[in-house]
């Protein structure tokens, strides 16, 4: 039918023929025209349709691959999300311990610092009790030494006090008197009824008067106590007491016995029945029980000497003894003196030191106890 009606085309019609405006029933070209018309109408749309589909199916792919790329990207945050939720947490219990860490050390150090302040408040009271029972020692030690000294001053063997001594009858028994007398001080509680029967002896009173340079000079060496003796004070005790006391004819060993004395490192000790110690020294020069190492002299010595812990032992006559002894004592009170622990009146102090000086003189010019 197609053919024939491209036939029908080519072959144009002939002029008065005229064809008919509606196809008869047996005319059969028409619905060939009709489905020729209607072919061309369905081409266009069927392109229409296959562009559509396709359009369609690309957005849906990529869709598809959008919804997948989403999906990779979420699970990806999703990961960062949980690793970043661990970093918290590990993160939160480290906060966390170093807060209980640093409660503790701090509860650690106010304890300590308690703990502390405790055993110093335990050390100071035990410091004060020690420092009260010291201060009630030394009372103590004072107290027994003035009453020794007392004793001391009012008897000795060359001079002693009947009223101390009641059961001394007779005062001939006593021994040799030296030149030199001694202050009588009596005391009305300790006198007994054995010494009342006795006839008391004259009791000589001697007068005193401080001496206003020597006064000054102990006043000013008392506001700074020292053992220098280039202060006035100690320099003038020095030329007229200390010097002269300790100048005797051996020179050099006079000379280490008063640096023994000035360090506070000479012993004196009895002799006992024993030999004589072999030292670096030479015998002669140590001396012996029969001979005075510092006066070179033939006396019967009954002490011996030691300087610092040089292991030489020097035998020293009784003379020489009263002197070193004198010069001791002296030094051993201005030691207390600086050390604070003499707690009397300056003046006081000062005419005990004036006792000690009398001392030396009277042991330099070789008056000395009987019991030396």
């Amino acid at each position: 039918s197609q053919v024939s009606f491209e036939e029908e085309s080519q072959n144009p019609p002939t002029v008065g023929h005229w064809k008919p405006l509606m196809p008869s029933k047996g005319d059969k070209e028409e619905p060939e025209g009709g489905c020729q018309d209607a072919g061309g109408v369905d081409e266009p749309q069927s392109t229409e349709q296959l562009n559509v589909s396709r359009l369609r199916s690309s957005s849906v792919e990529i869709r598809e691959k959008g919804s997948e790329f989403l999906r990779d990207e979420l699970h990806k945050a999703q990961k960062e999300l949980k690793l970043k939720d661990k970093e918290c947490e590990r993160l939160s219990k480290v906060r966390e311990q170093l807060e209980q860490e640093l409660e503790e050390l701090t509860a650690s150090l106010f304890e300590e610092a308690h703990k502390m302040v405790r055993e110093a408040n335990t050390k100071q009271a035990a410091a004060e009790k020690q420092l009260r029972e010291a201060r009630g020692k030394i009372d103590m030690l004072q107290a027994e030494v003035t009453a020794l000294k007392t004793l001391v001053i009012t008897s000795t063997p060359s001079s002693p006090n009947r009223e101390l001594h009641p059961q001394l009858q007779s005062p001939s028994k006593a021994g040799f008197r030296k030149g030199h007398g001694r202050n009588k001080s009596t005391s009305s509680a300790m006198v007994s009824a054995a010494s009342q029967n006795v006839a008391p002896e004259p009791v000589s009173r001697e007068c005193r008067e401080v001496d206003s340079i020597l006064f000054a000079e102990f006043q000013a060496w008392k506001e700074s106590p020292t053992l220098d003796k280039s202060c006035s004070f100690l320099d003038r005790i020095y030329r007229e007491d200390v010097g002269p006391c300790l100048d005797f004819t051996k020179q050099e060993l006079s000379e280490l016995v008063r640096v023994a004395v000035e360090q506070n490192t000479l012993t004196i000790e009895p002799v006992a029945s024993q030999t004589v110690p072999v030292g670096k020294v030479a015998a002669e020069e140590c001396g012996g029980p029969k001979k005075c190492a510092l006066s070179g002299l033939p006396r019967t010595c009954k002490h011996r000497i030691m300087l610092g812990d040089s292991g030489n032992y020097y035998y020293i006559s009784p003379s020489c003894r009263a002197r070193i002894t004198a010069v001791c004592n002296f030094f051993t009170y201005i030691r207390y003196i600086q050390q604070g622990l003499v707690r009397q009146d300056v003046e006081l102090m000062y005419w005990e030191v004036m006792r000690l000086r009398r001392e030396m003189s009277l042991a330099k010019l070789g008056f000395y106890p009987s019991d030396m």
